[in-house]
């Protein structure tokens, strides 16, 4: 069993992750960068704030078209083709600020036209994983994948965008361009045909989507993932949208500076490299289930911790924690949904999935925000956490070895 974990991912791998790791460096530029130009043209916090919006909503416009594409077409050529669709844009903002014809709009324009391509490239890649390595594989494989992503969006990407954005507004969007061509290029070395058997079925779209819905809504087990992903989304989003309120300056609960919170709020980042490096091992020693388990347990100890202390390193280490369990969960929940979904519906599924759990996290957002408003932020915190305890009470007899065994055993092997 040993030598089987340490058994090389293969070439088509590393070059995956690669693409991954140039894409991922280019969307976190660009996601920090897009505000930073945008004050160039406008002051209006509602216009900024907006490029946010710009961004995530092709996600609730586009995951489930996405989802059916990737189960229609060839994945990696779905990669490229997004991809491109990036370079693109990007060349555009190029040239609008050549020709300084740049406004807020076309930032608008370009936000939401990289946040739709990030669906097409962002479904296919969680597809065409299964088709590269071995099953026995896709949790350190998945591990690596989100390590890398989360290194490159959220440690490396974010300060190079202030870096650019210093230098001039025309290099903040040519970075972006070569990272993705370069990303491009990477995913040309990963060989292979990554259609499944609908590739090229003449099926109405809808049709397509529906069946994948249905596919999710009768399983159990992944119903019951993404429910369970779903309201942990929505309890953090509910925790962090008025956590600033409970924590920065010097009337709030913690008094903290800016910069204090700002490291405060890295503790979990480094809590989510530090679970994608450990995922796999965690998994193996404790099983499925219990890692499953523990991972929940960590997310309401994450957003309850506010409500019975002030102490920022009680809470820091709280928070590290929470990130290990969120990326435990992540790694695991992934790759079990990949071991036991049918490859010809696993694009559908990945999206059905996603929409699911991106689209509690705006709901969350406002019940936190009406919570504090209506009874204070430590009701907002108290609550989320029984709400979370709740959850894995509640999926105690799904989350378990048998459970997953089972449905892994009835699904025949892609």
């Amino acid at each position: 069993m040993g030598e089987a974990v340490q058994r090389p991912l293969g070439v088509a791998y590393r070059w995956l992750w690669s693409s991954s790791a140039l894409s991922n460096l280019a969307d976190g530029v660009v996601k920090v960068a897009l505000p930073l130009v945008a004050v160039q043209y406008t002051r209006s916090p509602t216009l900024i704030a907006g490029l946010a919006v710009a961004l995530v909503l092709p996600w609730l416009l586009f995951a489930l078209p996405a989802g059916a594409f990737a189960d229609r077409f060839d994945r990696r050529r779905l990669m490229l083709g997004a991809n491109t669709v990036r370079v693109a844009l990007s060349a555009a903002g190029i040239l609008a600020v050549a020709l300084d014809v740049g406004s807020i709009w076309l930032l608008y324009g370009l936000a939401f036209g990289l946040g739709t391509a990030e669906t097409v490239y962002d479904t296919s890649a969680q597809s065409i994983l299964p088709r590269i390595v071995q099953r026995d594989h896709l949790s350190r494989a998945n591990s690596r994948l989100f390590g890398v992503e989360l290194t490159t969006n959220q440690f490396l990407g974010p300060p190079l965008a202030g870096f650019l954005v210093a230098i001039a507004v025309a290099v903040t969007f040519a970075a972006p361009a070569a990272l993705w061509a370069l990303a491009l290029v990477a995913l040309l070395f990963v060989r292979g045909s990554f259609g499944t058997a609908e590739t090229g079925a003449r099926t109405r779209l809808r049709a397509d989507i529906v069946e994948g819905l249905r596919f999710l809504r009768r399983h159990r087990l992944l119903r019951a993932l993404a429910v369970l992903t779903g309201t942990v989304n929505f309890a953090t989003n509910a925790v962090f949208t008025v956590f600033v309120l409970f924590a920065v300056g010097s009337s709030s609960a913690m008094g903290l500076s800016e910069p204090a919170y700002g490291v405060l709020f890295a503790t979990t980042a480094v809590g989510s490299l530090i679970g994608s490096l450990v995922a796999d091992r965690v998994e193996r020693v404790l099983g499925r289930g219990r890692t499953l388990r523990l991972a929940l347990l960590t997310s309401a100890l994450l957003v309850g911790i506010p409500a019975v202390t002030t102490n920022p390193v009680l809470i820091g280490a709280v928070f590290l924690t929470g990130g290990v369990g969120m990326m435990l969960w992540n790694v695991v929940a992934v790759s079990l949904r990949q071991r036991i979904t049918p490859d010809r519906l696993l694009g559908r599924l990945n999206s059905s999935y996603r929409l699911l759990a991106f689209g509690t996290m705006p709901l969350g957002a406002m019940v936190g925000g009406a919570l504090a408003e209506l009874v204070g932020l430590r009701w907002v915190f108290g609550t989320m956490a029984l709400l979370v305890l709740l959850a894995l009470l509640g999926g105690m007899k799904t989350l378990t070895d048998e459970a997953m065994d089972t449905a892994e055993q009835d699904t025949a092997p892609v």
